[in-house]
Order: C-alpha cells, then sequence, then structure tokens
C-alpha cells in the first residue's frame, strides 16, 4: 500500500428535498383537500477516524465527495426519503485543515471519533403544512435548503510511541528491521527512506510502535533534501531515538544539525524525551568509539548510549531505556480497564 500523509479534498452535503403541492382527488370524497408531503433532508458529510489504517491513499485518486440529496416530498402525505450520508473514513491521527492549510478544524487522535463535517439542508415543507382555518387549500409550497459545500485538507500525523531521526545513513532503517518484523528498504546510500515505516517492537511482554523518518540534513526546515513534512509525525511520539553514525567525521557536527533543524521546525520536537545514541559500534576501533563518545557527551551533555544495529549489541538497552519514557508517558488505565486486564 502507498503511503500519502497529505490531500485536499472537496466536501458537499446534500440539498433538502423539495415539498410537493397536492390535493386529495377520490371519487365520494367532497373535501379533499391539500395532501403535499414534506422533502427529505439532504444527507450529511461525516468524518470517521478508525483503527488499522496509516495512510490517506484513498484521497489520491478520488477528490470530490458529495451526500445524495433529500427526496421530493409527494401527494398522499408522503414525505421524502432523507438523502444518504457520505462517510469518510481516515486514519486516527489525522487532522482537518481549513483550505488555508493552517487551520486546524478536528484533530482527530483516537479510533471512534466521528464528527458531522457539513449538514445536510433541510427538506422544504409540503402544501398541506400551510393548512389553517382560514386558508383551507394552500397552494404553497417550499424548495428545499442548499447544502454546504468547502474544500479541506487531510494531513496525517502517525501515531507512533517513538519517532527515529538521524541524518541520511545513520542505521535508522537497519534498527527498524532489528527490533522489529517491519522490512524497509536499506542501502549503503543517502535518502533510501523516502516515506515513515512503521514497526512493533516487542520489549518484556509489552509493545510499543517505532516510527522510522526519512533522513533529515542541514536546511530541511527551509525545504532541503526532502524537507521537514515527515517531522510532523513525530509531534505525537512520547518520545525521539536520535541515531548518530559513529563513522561520521564529526559526530558532534552531526548531532547539532539535527538539533538545529528540530528546533527549527518547533511543535515542541526539541523538548521531547530524547535517546541519544552512537549507532556502527561494529564499524569503528573502541579507541575511536571512545574519543568520539566522550566529545558527544560534552557537547550534548549527557551520556549517549553505544549500540549497532546490525550486530544487535548495545540494542536491548537502548529498548529498554525507550520503554521506560514510553511507560511514564502512558496515561494511567482507567478503573474497569484495570479490573479487565487482571487477571
Amino acid at each position: 500500500m502507498k503511503f500519502l500523509d497529505q490531500a485536499k479534498i472537496f466536501l458537499q452535503s446534500g440539498d433538502g428535498g423539495s415539498g410537493a403541492t397536492s390535493f386529495r382527488r377520490e371519487k365520494f370524497i367532497e373535501f379533499g383537500g391539500p395532501d403535499g408531503g414534506n422533502g427529505g433532508r439532504g444527507g450529511d458529510v461525516i468524518i470517521e477516524s478508525v483503527a488499522n489504517l496509516n495512510t490517506l491513499i484513498d484521497y489520491r485518486y478520488q477528490q470530490h465527495f458529495k451526500a445524495e440529496i433529500g427526496h421530493h416530498g409527494m401527494g398522499a402525505n408522503r414525505s421524502g426519503h432523507d438523502g444518504a450520508p457520505v462517510i469518510l473514513r481516515v486514519p486516527a491521527g489525522t487532522e482537518i485543515l481549513a483550505e488555508d492549510n493552517e487551520t486546524v478544524i478536528l484533530d482527530l487522535q483516537k479510533p471512534g471519533e466521528h464528527h458531522v463535517m457539513l449538514k445536510g439542508g433541510d427538506g422544504g415543507f409540503g402544501n398541506a403544512y400551510f393548512k389553517t382555518a382560514t386558508n383551507r387549500a394552500p397552494r404553497r409550497s417550499l424548495p428545499g435548503w442548499p447544502g454546504a459545500e468547502r474544500w479541506i485538507w487531510l494531513r496525517l500525523k502517525l501515531i507512533a510511541d517513538v519517532g527515529l531521526v538521524g541524518l541520511p545513513n545513520a542505521g535508522k532503517s537497519t534498527f527498524l528491521a532489528a527490533t522489529s518484523r517491519a522490512r524497509p528498504k536499506i542501502a549503503d546510500y543517502p535518502f533510501t527512506t523516502l516515506k515513515p515505516q512503521l514497526g512493533v517492537v516487542h520489549v518484556h511482554n509489552k509493545e510499543f510502535v517505532v516510527a522510522d523518518l526519512p533522513g533529515l540534513i542541514e536546511g530541511a526546515s527551509e525545504g532541503v533534501g526532502l524537507g521537514h513534512r515527515f517531522l510532523g509525525h513525530v509531534e505525537r511520539c512520547s518520545a525521539i531515538l536520535h541515531l548518530v553514525d559513529a563513522t561520521h567525521e564529526d559526530v558532534v557536527g552531526a548531532w547539532r544539525t539535527l538539533r538545529d533543524e528540530l528546533k527549527a521546525y518547533g511543535g515542541g520536537l526539541a523538548e521531547k524525551p530524547e535517546i541519544l545514541a552512537l549507532n556502527k559500534s561494529d564499524a569503528v576501533t573502541p579507541e575511536e568509539m571512545d574519543k568520539k563518545r566522550k566529545a558527544l557527551k560534552r557537547a550534548a551533555k549527557r551520556e549517549p548510549m553505544i549500540m549497532s544495529g546490525v550486530s544487535g549489541a548495545g540494542v536491548p538497552v537502548v529498548l529498554d531505556a525507550l520503554l521506560k519514557i514510553i511507560e511514564a508517558a502512558r496515561p494511567a488505565p482507567e478503573p474497569a480497564e484495570a479490573e479487565a486486564e487482571s487477571p
């Protein structure tokens, strides 16, 4: 399935059906009177967040969504049927923005959220509605009210517990493949990851979701390289795993480059809990690794972890540290849920 995290679509709710002008005319019934029914209500446009979906590809090839119009009223006091609604199913974590692509209208963070984006128009009254004691045979009926229409943007921010960030070729995809069943593309050239990849990691009979993001370079916040658009998927993460390539000549410069891009993006990314790890420990000598570790510790003012996604050295320690941050950030279960989970 192709990945798409942004789409612009057009929505239109249904117009209301027109009321009917009709009179009852039957043999042997002297005073039939008006019997025009009301029109049906136009269909709504509804947006619903669902689980087990992580792309907006359904909205790549269809951009216009229109609900059914209300059916017209008929004689014999028959009201028209309401128009069928159109229901748009989007992944949990999708933001609904106005046409300017900046104003957030809705933020669907949990599966099962159900919102009416546009209401259908009301149906018009038939002439039976206007019958009064002084106006026994009205010939008046009303058309239905028009529905609403608007353009909106859908922007997906993946629901993940950990965001993998780093410069190109830092070993993010290798780490994801080594710790989960995900099979991202791995190669020895930059930008092998062109779209976010998700993987479920199991640690101590517990699990959390890791998002591997395309590599960032200097100037990404200004659109250089793949830009910073994928950093929006880190906004909902509980922790960031910042991988620094130990084979890089200037590990401090590599760390500072990415930290500057996180600060330039905003969204609170620079303040999120972060695990700093020197990756590819199996590709450098112990003396060189120790030298780079000390230099990175002085710059970051914290001890970086040492690991290798290929050999697996140090990976369990990194996963344990991530799990502690995730469990601390997760909300406490409700009493009913806690009782259900207890044996």
